[in-house]
């Protein structure tokens, strides 16, 4: 129960803890505190509640804004986990919420955009997506996978899927696109975290490039499939 309720406070937690300038002024007094990537504070705060390694590397991944880039340097370097599962555990991690997110977003942006408060949330979470998905909508499912894939602030899991849904992407659609971005953002963290910036920058070009290919060819087959 304990760990159930420090996993919820840190899903809560979340916006607020990203919004903390990089200073870290109202956070901490303690400067390596301040300092430390988000993804670490969590882990720190679910370790000190009694959460396993393993179970916080996949809660920090679910997590909006610290997602995959976020738990992949906390199992290797944080906690000295083996870099293989590590990555497992991330994209399973990562792509947890994206079905939900796809399938629910509409009944639930619906149902509060009754109330005046919840109006207002979906219509800057709507168009603070928008904003940063119009690449996505040039190149619709391809662009998806590269916007996920690209492991920065803003980009990732939960803005992709909420810009599939904007967009009117069929779901298995968004779902192949989707995981497409996770595993290669995975593959450029965890050579990040082992290798440093070098090794992720070719790492990262090499695969979008692979998946830019097969992705095309995938769209293609299925246009041909389509009746």
């Amino acid at each position: 129960m304990r760990l159930v309720t420090a996993v919820c406070m840190v899903a809560m937690c979340v916006p607020a803890a990203a919004a903390v300038p990089a200073d870290g002024r109202g956070m901490s007094s303690s400067p390596q505190v301040a300092h430390r990537p988000i993804g670490d504070r969590i882990a720190a705060y679910l370790k000190d509640h009694g959460c396993p390694p393993k179970l916080t590397v996949v809660v920090v991944a679910t997590l909006p804004i610290a997602e995959l880039r976020g738990a992949i340097p906390v199992g290797i370097n944080l906690f000295g986990l083996d870099w293989r599962l590590v990555f497992m555990l991330a994209v399973l991690g990562n792509m947890l919420p994206i079905p939900f997110i796809l399938l629910l977003l509409g009944p639930l942006s619906s149902w509060c955009m009754k109330f005046k408060v919840g109006r207002l949330f979906f219509e800057w979470l709507f168009a603070r997506t928008r904003h940063k998905s119009a690449q996505i909508e040039k190149y619709e499912t391809l662009g998806l996978a590269i916007f996920v894939a690209i492991p920065l602030p803003a980009t990732g899991a939960w803005t992709g899927a909420m810009a599939a849904f904007l967009l009117g992407l069929k779901f298995h659609h968004a779902m192949l696109s989707i995981l497409l971005g996770v595993v290669i953002a995975g593959v450029v963290m965890t050579v990040l975290s082992l290798l440093g910036w070098l090794g992720a920058a070719v790492a990262g070009i090499v695969l979008i490039g692979l998946a830019v290919v097969s992705l095309a060819g995938w769209l293609k087959r299925e246009e041909r499939v389509a009746p």
